[in-house]
């Protein structure tokens, strides 16, 4: 399999973010996708290194499409922190 690009995680974010805000996911079903793309990185793994992920999680938390908590839990099962 080859690996996920780091862009395309920030899309697949980014995506989950403008359905959240448009009403089309509930609290549920975000924690459900967000555990899909987890899932996926895990298993296929992240085409970057640490400190590009860390980098650009950064700039989505400043973005406001991330939280911090979904940051950490983000760094923390793909084995970052």
């Amino acid at each position: 399999m080859t690996p996920v690009s780091l862009e395309r995680l920030v899309q697949e974010l980014e995506r989950l973010k403008k359905e959240v805000d448009a009403g089309g996911l509930v609290h549920g079903e975000y924690d459900q996708r967000l555990a899909r793309i987890i899932g996926e990185l895990r298993e296929r793994k992240l085409e970057a290194d640490r400190d590009a992920v860390t980098t650009k999680l950064d700039d989505l938390l400043k973005r406001g499409v991330i939280t911090p908590a979904v940051k950490t839990h983000i760094l923390k099962r793909l084995g970052i922190t």
